[in-house]
């Protein structure tokens, strides 16, 4: 089996829902899309062995932020009569910034090859490696975190506490 189908299958699958996000005229379907594009870049993930960054996409992206679209989209009303209706000059100013965005993605990304081809590692995205790190070499600011995060939390109890008097 050539190794590169699996990423191959992958892109072709993330590009297709990306478009379909796009594409798709109820904004449940879009939403839908998306997370099965989610699932996609997350097995781009997992083809580069990264194990962790997978879980975190997948229970962040997936899991929470597309909960939060969708209880919106329950919440608004779609009514297509509702609608304000776009003008063709805003459409026209809408394509124009979709062309400059595309423009300055691959602008970004012109040098990726090169920083692929040096990257012939295959223990970088691994939970073991990120723990040794995260334990080891930055045990002093994780610490500090956790100090600083107690602090707040403790602070925020106390702001929403309600006085006795």
């Amino acid at each position: 089996m050539n190794p590169s189908l699996p990423f191959f299958v992958l892109a072709t699958l993330s590009v297709f829902s990306a478009l379909m996000v796009v594409l798709s005229r109820k904004p449940v379907h879009s939403v839908l899309y998306l997370i099965f594009c989610f699932f996609t870049i997350g097995g781009h993930y997992l083809l580069l062995n990264a194990q962790f960054l997978f879980a975190v996409h997948i229970i962040v992206y997936a899991g929470a932020i597309m909960v939060l679209f969708l209880f919106t989209l329950m919440f608004i009303n779609m009514n297509k009569e509702l609608e304000p209706h776009k003008t063709n000059l805003l459409k026209g100013a809408a394509t124009v910034a979709a062309g400059c965005l595309l423009l300055v993605m691959v602008g970004v990304t012109k040098g990726a090859e090169s920083l692929a081809a040096n990257s012939n590692r295959t223990d970088v995205g691994t939970v073991a490696n990120l723990g040794k790190a995260l334990y080891g070499q930055y045990l002093l600011p994780f610490e500090l975190i956790s100090i600083l995060l107690l602090a707040a939390m403790v602070g925020a109890v106390l702001l929403g506490k309600k006085s006795v008097e």
